[in-house]
């Protein structure tokens, strides 16, 4: 019988099972929570004439790389949208970084990547038809001729499908493969895996985690500016 792993409570006579992939977005909102209230407490006590230095001086490069990469990607008309490619932005980067801790990344549940890509999906057709009116929404999927409306619904269905997956995968087989590797070194040598493991680390946690997180805010962008009335992106 499998073992579940993560957090059991027992309360009034029942077991109360938290998913550890649960249990670690918990955790990860929890230490984004508190670093950004110590963020704006050193925006609060900050002179705005001086330049940043510390980590306000890296916040201040990200919320600049991000409003740069919204414009790039979306127009500038879009750039409120710069927020929330902020925001999961850093949650996809640390969950995805998250299994150098020894814990399990979120991201390697499917469960977790489908929940993401469900809000990009919703965020999508929301803007798609505010920007396009109702008739204009609907339009859409008959073109350019209305016999290939159904393979135009199964494309938008695809999306957060082909979305989840993608950065599902990449974080799974990446956690699979250290996982046979340290299982592997352990039967040739203990001293062996820490010199052999480094350099993978590097490439399937670090590099693989950060261009994961990188793909899946630079698709969100380009499919929901995709979606959004042409109007709009001439503005």
């Amino acid at each position: 019988m499998e073992q579940k792993r993560g957090l059991f409570i027992h309360l009034s006579q029942k077991d109360i099972w938290i998913h550890e992939s649960v249990l670690n977005t918990y955790l990860i909102v929890v230490v984004l929570g508190i670093l950004s209230l110590y963020i704006y407490s050193k925006i609060k006590k900050a002179d705005p004439f001086e330049k940043p230095k510390g980590l306000l001086h890296w916040v201040e490069i990200a919320v600049e790389g991000i409003n740069s990469l919204t414009i790039q990607s979306m127009g500038k008309h879009n750039l409120g949208f710069a927020p929330y490619m902020m925001t999961i932005g850093v949650y996809l980067l640390v969950a995805n970084l998250w299994g150098l801790t020894g814990l399990t990344a979120p991201t390697s549940d499917y469960n977790v990547t489908l929940a993401l890509a469900l809000i990009t999906f919703v965020l999508i057709h929301f803007f798609s038809l505010k920007t396009k009116g109702v008739l204009g929404y609907f339009k859409q999927y008959t073109e350019p001729i209305a016999i290939l409306t159904p393979i135009n619904i199964i494309g938008e269905i695809a999306n957060p499908i082909s979305l989840s997956f993608r950065l599902f995968g990449n974080i799974l087989s990446g956690a699979l493969i250290m996982s046979l590797v340290y299982q592997g070194m352990n039967h040739l040598s203990r001293y062996l895996a820490p010199v052999v493991a480094a350099p993978l680390h590097g490439y399937f946690d670090v590099f693989s985690g950060v261009l994961q997180s990188l793909i899946f805010v630079m698709l969100s962008m380009s499919y929901i500016n995709g979606n959004m009335a042409e109007v709009n992106e001439k503005e």
